[in-house]
């Protein structure tokens, strides 16, 4: 999964850098048909966004890094397009943060579980969750409800990207604190969510990292007031303004 041979001095580099992964995780085998839809649509709105991580989005990222850092048990999900788009950045905020990572998918099958969990491990990661399932998520029906008992089942703190709203709705119907990475301010996934980073997942993913190694040393005190002066209503809110209207101040 070698990137494209372009220039970064391309106006349209990210975001041909990005469809090019998701094409090649289609190849590979770590990312459904249906991703290449998904990635589409939230491309439409990183442009809107025009493609920069808007201040609103940065504070989620750091008060996200907060939260994991107070965590007892925190857990990156990773779906197909979150291991094409950005594993070795994963792996990384995993181990700033000591995080489990879990491969949880809506087209499941044994090949693709596998097939991301090699992925994972050839990009650093020394452990992956997600091939047991032996735990569920009350209110679904789907291959999704399927997590391990010791991973997402007892989280206490979940980063989500690139999720469906009724799966992270029904995460938090289970009192679990919700990170979750979409960049539709509008979609279910975003407004249910404890902190919605409004941010294209190649940007917030490094970001959160940065924020977490930059808060290692703070104490519980901070990472709590840090915590206590985010509104999710106001990121949500700053983030639409954006999209409608190129302003973000």
């Amino acid at each position: 999964m070698s990137d494209i041979e372009i220039p970064e001095s391309h106006p349209r580099y990210q975001s041909l850098l990005t469809r090019h992964r998701i094409e090649a995780g289609v190849e590979k085998g770590i990312t459904s048909k249906q991703g290449l839809i998904a990635q589409g649509r939230g491309e439409a709105f990183d442009y809107l966004l025009g493609e920069r991580t808007i201040p609103s989005a940065d504070e989620a990222e750091r008060v996200s890094a907060a939260y994991l850092l107070l965590a007892e048990h925190p857990v990156i999900s990773v779906n197909g397009n979150v291991a094409a788009l950005c594993p070795e950045e994963m792996v990384e905020l995993a181990e700033a943060v000591d995080a489990d990572l879990e491969v949880n998918l809506f087209n499941r099958t044994e090949e693709r579980m596998e097939a991301i969990v090699s992925h994972l491990r050839e990009h650093g990661a020394d452990e992956v969750k997600g091939l047991t399932a032996d735990g569920r998520i009350p209110g679904l029906d789907h291959e999704r409800a399927k997590v391990d008992a010791d991973g997402i089942g007892s989280a206490d703190v979940v980063v989500v990207p690139l999720e469906d709203g009724d799966r992270a709705e029904a995460l938090g119907e289970m009192g679990k604190t919700e990170l979750v990475i979409d960049l539709n301010p509008m979609s279910r996934s975003a407004q249910v969510a404890t902190v919605p980073i409004v941010d294209n997942i190649m940007r917030a993913v490094p970001n959160m990292t940065k924020h977490a190694r930059d808060l290692k040393g703070a104490s519980r005190e901070e990472l709590e007031a840090i915590i206590d002066a985010f509104d999710a209503d106001e990121a949500l809110a700053a983030a639409e303004k954006a999209i409608r209207s190129g302003d973000d101040t």
